[in-house]
């Protein structure tokens, strides 16, 4: 019987039929595939267990919280997220090796485990600051191919990790919420799965996921609008500005501070995402991490008709310099990505005229 994306499907029964685009794959990428869904689920169950099991709040808690290598304390699901994550993908020979947002350095897949092809790059826990108030969070992972010399058995370093956005071969993220949610590409469009409690299987819910090329609502920080390049200011004053302003509409806007909370609800009904880079933090470009968020979640979205970028460049197309850099993000809804980037083109416009901040945003500087 031939495969219909449109009747309910489990995780197994899709990945193989994504699986016969290729007559002559190994079978690899898919059992690589099934066993970071597995880490989800069991990250899942933790998360949901959460008080009852001792499991929020800091780790290490009686030393005042242990420093992860980005400099932020990390919460006992941060930990045991990551712990996950590395046992249930080590030992199936899928692998070469491992990069998490949580560790320092790359992680070698170790004898006496086989060693694959691929490599895997994750945020354990993404938004594990909601974790105590109980609100969504996520993980967020990206399958690179491991280089040629890796695989011929040389020893893996961070720089193999060091490959641009569109060398991914799949990305997804577990949404840990109401329900429990994968949502995955493999390069041929945006999939979501809803894990079945009873059966413990990702059900195939979302089989088309799209990200509408209009949209009415944006999402940023906006106790950082004085630190704002002038574009991002000029973009946000517009949607401000409303239906009286240049734009024509009125604009809602979002901020859940979970990067995988807002990248779904933009996948189920459009918006743009900011966290561009600003003036805070002059040693920082950027807040969000390349390898770990910027480039899976800007994969999944161009899989999905919308669009990722700096402001500046499409974001698939940055060569990372280092396993943990920053890059500002700016991603979702095509149309409104592409303006934005039309206002970082347009510097000499910008400077020192925008009106629209000056005179009625509600985030002037000066009373």
């Amino acid at each position: 019987m031939s495969f219909n994306p449109h009747t309910t499907a489990t995780l197994t029964q899709y990945l193989i039929e994504q699986r016969r685009r290729f007559p002559d794959a190994s079978g690899d990428f898919n059992a690589l595939i099934l066993d970071v869904a597995m880490a989800c689920k069991a990250i899942a169950k933790s998360v949901a267990y959460g008080a009852l099991a001792d499991l929020h709040g800091n780790h290490a808690a009686d030393a005042g919280g242990s420093i992860n290598v980005q400099g932020e304390t990390q919460k006992k699901l941060d930990v045991i997220s990551n712990d996950l994550f590395i046992r249930m993908n080590a030992w199936g020979g899928h692998l070469a090796g491992m990069a998490s947002e949580e560790m320092d350095a790359c992680y070698p897949i170790p004898e006496p485990h086989p060693r694959g092809k691929y490599l895997l790059v994750f945020d354990p826990l993404d938004g594990s600051s909601n974790i105590d108030v109980n609100v969504s969070v996520g993980s967020i992972f990206s399958v690179l191919r491991a280089p040629q010399h890796v695989q011929d058995g040389a020893a893996l370093c961070d720089a193999d990790f060091l490959q641009a956005g569109v060398a991914q071969v799949a990305a997804g993220y577990a949404l840990y919420g109401p329900t429990t949610m994968l949502v995955l590409t493999v390069g041929n469009g945006v999939a979501g799965f809803t894990l079945d409690p009873v059966m413990g299987e990702f059900m195939l819910t979302h089989p088309e996921l799209h990200v509408p090329e209009e949209t009415s609502e944006f999402a940023i920080n906006a106790s950082n609008s004085r630190f704002w390049e002038a574009p991002v200011k000029r973009y946000v004053d517009e949607c401000l500005a409303g239906k009286t302003g240049p734009r024509g509409k009125d604009f809602n806007m979002r901020w859940i501070a979970s990067m995988v909370a807002e990248a779904h609800r933009i996948l189920m009904r459009g918006g743009v995402f900011l966290y561009p880079r600003d003036t805070k933090d002059a040693l920082k470009p950027g807040r969000l991490r390349l390898l770990y968020e910027a480039n899976p979640i800007g994969f999944i979205m161009e899989q999905a008709g919308g669009r990722a970028s700096t402001g500046h460049q499409a974001m698939l197309h940055v060569t990372p310099s280092s396993l943990h850099q920053r890059i500002g993000l700016v991603f979702g809804s095509k149309n409104e990505v592409e303006r934005i980037e039309r206002y970082h083109a347009e510097p000499a416009q910008l400077e020192g005229h925008t009106p629209l901040f000056a005179e009625r945003s509600l985030f002037r500087t000066n009373a």
